[in-house]
């Protein structure tokens, strides 16, 4: 679904948005080295029930790039507040999740509700092997190029289900090439949250779908069953053959559970109109 680009200034930073449809706010939050528009295959899914709000965080897509101290849940709350939009279900695809995650702990009478996507888990670390291999991209662009960190990155094991499919890997592969890969080179000045999220998690109230991909990686399957667990009430869905892009792997299956969970959360009045 084809929708307008539009740029605003929030919380001193040039934000870049795009919102489509009818009924309460959805927001899409796109995971690393990626844009808003990994969210494609949602749209069209989405946009017939509720208004979907998908935007480039601060240093991806043609959002503008941090030169201060910033925090993506303060960006999302600021253009929330342009948007004149009180509350939303907040949706977050793996570094999407953990700002997703943050957001809930700082505002939480903002989120009607939170879907959770191959999320990362601030404060749980990952694996050191895993670890490892994402700080590949890291020293690849440092010494050898952007070009060698964006291939680099698209060969570790988190992207393995989505290198084996031949109508997936070039559109995946043409939005990394659009990251500026400014934090690959940069020292990223966003602060974390004290005490981290994983001591919070018992705290949330919010209604919380947890989804991960079957072929995703052991860390990631880790965070789900936590998310799951110490949030009250959190459900898991495990979306068959799809890894950690599950949204853009598995469109079907993942719209399927996706839009199911928001459906269940809307407000009496939304659902009568």
């Amino acid at each position: 679904m084809a929708s307008e680009s539009h740029a605003v200034t929030a919380n001193n930073a040039r934000i870049v948005y795009e919102m489509a449809g009818q009924g309460e706010p959805v927001v899409l939050i796109h995971g690393f080295t990626l844009d808003m528009s990994m969210w494609d295959d949602q749209m069209s899914a989405l946009t017939p029930h509720f208004t979907v709000i998908r935007y480039d965080a601060r240093g991806f897509g043609q959002s503008s790039t941090p030169l201060e101290q910033y925090t993506h849940h303060d960006d999302l709350n600021a253009l929330l507040d342009v948007l004149e939009i009180p509350s939303a279900h907040i949706i977050g695809l793996s570094m999407g999740g953990g700002i997703a995650l943050r957001f809930a702990c700082i505002y939480p009478q903002r989120v009607r509700s939170l879907v959770l996507v191959d999320s990362t888990l601030p404060g749980h670390p990952m694996a050191e092997e895993t670890a490892a291999r994402m700080g590949d991209a890291y020293a690849a662009a440092r010494e050898h190029g952007l070009d060698a960190a964006r291939a680099t990155w698209l060969a570790h094991p988190l992207f393995e289900a989505a290198r084996e499919r031949p109508d997936l890997a070039p559109r995946l592969a043409t939005i990394v090439d659009r990251y500026s890969g400014w934090h690959w080179l940069n020292h990223e000045p966003a602060s974390e949250l004290d005490p981290p999220v994983t001591t919070r998690l018992h705290q949330f109230t919010t209604p919380t779908l947890v989804v991960v991909g079957e072929r995703d990686i052991p860390d990631f399957h880790a965070f789900a069953r936590r998310l799951a667990a110490d949030i009250p009430g959190g459900e898991l869905a495990i979306i068959p053959n799809a890894g950690h892009m599950t949204n853009m792997e598995a469109p079907d299956s993942f719209n399927e559970v996706v839009l199911g969970f928001l459906l269940r959360q809307r407000q009496p009045e939304s659902v009568s109109r």
